[in-house]
């Protein structure tokens, strides 16, 4: 059974969010996954475990304390998100075996466009030389997993400076526009969701 995709374009990220938590709640093991396409208004999300402390700068950015894995990062137009809303027990899947096949679909699309990258074990996520341009945060709840992976298309990048992306002190990021790559955030999406799809076949 192949996973729903929704196309939400620009969404607010805590109706999102909550969303994503009243459907995981309400699903049953007949209920198909789904995949959601969006971006952000800007925003700092920090994760369960998040410090306060790698928020370097108060700003007019509003910081919401969420659910899912990791520190803090920065969301804003230009910026794709995919939301992975599986079954894992009936993928018979793992969160690392997730937070692979996120980070492979990113590294795969990037391929697509010229752009060598690779995943850290140490730090999820996906980087150009040490620049991170991908990240994976999820949130497992009764067997199913939320949230997914961002990847920085075209984008002010100025408000990852006010933060340590991710926990990590003097981590830099980067786009594909810096990258020499331009195209639709929309258009992003379709490489990297076909690369989920495919991967999540052969489970």
């Amino acid at each position: 059974m192949l996973p729903i995709i929704r196309q939400l374009e620009l969404q607010d990220y805590q109706t999102t969010w909550q969303k994503m938590q009243e459907f995981t709640k309400s699903r049953d093991q007949t209920t198909p996954d789904e995949i959601w396409v969006v971006e952000h208004p800007s925003v700092f999300t920090l994760g369960l475990n998040g410090k306060q402390h790698h928020i370097l700068k108060q700003t007019e950015i509003p910081v919401i304390l969420t659910d899912r894995g990791g520190q803090v990062t920065f969301h804003g137009p230009g910026q794709l998100i995919v939301y992975t809303l599986l079954n894992l027990e009936r993928l018979k899947l793992n969160i690392r075996q997730l937070v692979t096949i996120l980070e492979q679909a990113m590294i795969n699309t990037l391929a697509q466009y010229g752009i060598h990258s690779s995943a850290k074990k140490q730090a999820p996520g996906v980087y150009i030389s040490e620049k991170k341009i991908g990240s994976v945060g999820l949130r497992i709840k009764n067997k199913c997993s939320y949230h997914g992976l961002s990847l920085n298309n075209q984008m002010d990048l100025t408000p990852f400076t006010y933060i340590n992306p991710c926990g990590y002190p003097g981590l830099e990021v980067t786009q594909l526009s810096d990258q020499g790559v331009k195209i639709h955030t929309y258009e992003l999406a379709l490489p990297v969701v076909h690369a989920i799809i495919t991967a999540l076949e052969k489970y």
